[in-house]
């Protein structure tokens, strides 16, 4: 079976997640087609509060490069919320949006700590899987606060994103066999229950 990953490579360091698409199918697609896009190249993150999130900009206003008119379109789609009861703890991704729970576009978190106040709030679609030491750095720069945000003073730049598949261990044959093997199982004890014990 097939797993799809994406790659980030920001300017302190880079970062791969793993995506949930039996959790939020549409929320997965969307992001993925963004990064297919390229959308999230010249992108930044705009807030990193140590211990809660490091946030990644909306990629309409947050990129540096001009966007094409098929980025633009993608970039601009609000999708639906798909809350689920997936905790949010270190390294999950979860969609930014304001107080309408359908307005997630592309700004997205990598939670920094546990905050189960946002648990079923906010849609949950992946989470690290490799790059900890990225986000421990991006921890430690300094920050400024503006407003409710904990924003970095210098631009940490999203260089580049992409997307690719990994194989992953499915054991459906060896499920199939273990049922089946069950199945036996369970007819065997049957039929000596009958001839031994009735």
């Amino acid at each position: 079976m097939l797993e799809l990953q994406l790659y980030m490579q920001t300017n302190h360091g880079d970062i791969e997640f793993g995506f949930f698409p039996h959790v939020a199918p549409k929320t997965v697609e969307h992001i993925y087609k963004l990064v297919r896009l390229g959308c999230y190249n010249t992108n930044h993150f705009f807030r990193v509060d140590k211990g809660f999130v490091a946030q990644v900009a909306a990629v309409v206003g947050g990129r540096k490069a001009p966007m094409n008119e098929e980025q633009e379109q993608h970039a601009e789609k609000s999708i639906v919320g798909e809350f689920s009861t997936v905790k949010h703890v270190r390294g999950i991704l979860s969609m930014g949006r304001y107080s309408d729970p359908d307005s997630a576009s592309s700004s997205f978190s990598i939670l920094l700590g546990d905050a189960p106040h946002l648990d079923g709030q906010y849609a949950v679609f992946g989470r690290v899987t490799k790059g900890d030491d990225t986000l421990r750095k991006l921890e430690r720069l300094p920050t400024h606060k503006e407003g409710i945000f904990v924003m970095p003073i210098e631009r940490i730049e999203i260089l580049s994103t992409y997307y690719y598949d990994i194989e992953v261990e499915s054991c459906e044959a060896e499920k199939s066999i273990l049922k089946r093997r069950l199945s036996e199982s369970a007819s065997e004890v049957e039929r000596w229950r009958r001839k031994c014990f009735v």
